[in-house]
C-alpha cells in the first residue's frame, strides 16, 4: 500500500472540503503516518474517514476531528502544549510537528508506553509523556499556552483551566456521555470567552475532574 499516497487523498478528500485551511496543519497531516499508529491488522483502515478501536476502550480519532482541533488551537510554532488522553498517540505527534513542546497524559500505562515507543521510533524528541490522571493536568510542567482534552468531558476541568497561560487555548468535547461538541475556550487577563464548534462523539474523559 501506498501510505503516502493515501495520506495525500486524505486531506484532498476529507479535510480540505469541510473548510481545514490552515496549511501548517494539512502539511502535518500529510506527513503524520497515521498507519503507524494502528495494529497492523487495522493499518489497511488507517485513511478511512472514521475513528478506530486501539485497546482499552480507546479510539484514534477521525482524522478530520484531529485536523479540526488542530487547526483550533492556532499554533505558531513556540508552543507549549499540554495534550490530555494520548491513546495512540497519533494527535500528539501531529501536535510535535506544529508547537515546540508536547506534554501528554495517558491514565492507561500500556497505552502511554505504546505510544512512547511510536514518538522514539518516529524520531520524535518534543513529546514529554506521563501516566495518570490527565483532569489534573501536568501542575510540574505548567503553565501551558495550549491545552487539548482528547475525550468527552462534561465540563473543562479546573486544574485545566488554572495551568493554562494567559493568552492561552483550551480546546475540548464537551456534552454528556454520549453526544459532545468542540469547545474553544481562549483566557485573557484572568478572563475566559468560549465559542462553540463541530458536534463529535468521544470516548469519556475519565478521572477526578471527568466522568468517575
Amino acid at each position: 500500500m501506498d501510505f503516502q499516497e493515501l495520506r495525500d487523498i486524505m486531506v484532498k478528500t476529507q479535510l480540505i472540503p469541510r473548510g481545514i485551511k490552515d496549511k501548517r496543519v494539512l502539511d502535518a497531516m500529510k506527513k503524520v503516518p497515521r498507519h503507524f499508529f494502528l495494529d497492523e491488522s487495522m493499518q489497511h483502515r488507517a485513511y478511512d474517514d472514521m475513528a478506530i478501536a486501539i485497546g482499552e476502550g480507546q479510539t484514534i480519532s477521525q482524522p478530520y476531528m484531529v485536523a479540526v482541533m488542530t487547526e483550533l488551537l492556532e499554533i505558531k510554532g513556540e508552543e507549549r502544549v499540554l495534550e490530555i488522553g494520548t491513546g495512540s498517540g497519533y494527535q500528539a505527534a501531529i501536535l510535535a510537528e506544529l508547537a515546540k513542546e508536547i506534554y501528554t497524559v495517558e491514565r492507561v500505562q500500556e497505552l502511554a508506553e505504546q505510544a512512547e515507543a511510536r514518538f522514539h521510533a518516529l524520531g520524535y524528541k518534543n513529546i514529554h509523556v506521563k501516566v495518570g490522571d490527565g483532569t489534573s493536568g501536568w501542575p510540574e510542567e505548567a503553565p501551558f499556552n495550549r491545552i487539548i482534552i482528547t475525550a468527552g468531558t462534561p465540563k473543562i476541568p479546573e486544574p485545566l483551566i488554572e495551568q493554562l497561560s494567559d493568552e492561552g487555548i483550551i480546546i475540548a468535547p464537551v456534552g454528556d456521555r454520549f453526544s459532545q461538541q468542540i469547545v474553544k475556550i481562549v483566557k485573557s487577563k484572568g478572563k475566559l470567552s468560549e465559542s462553540f464548534h463541530t458536534p463529535c462523539v468521544f470516548v469519556p474523559l475519565i478521572g477526578e475532574h471527568g466522568w468517575k
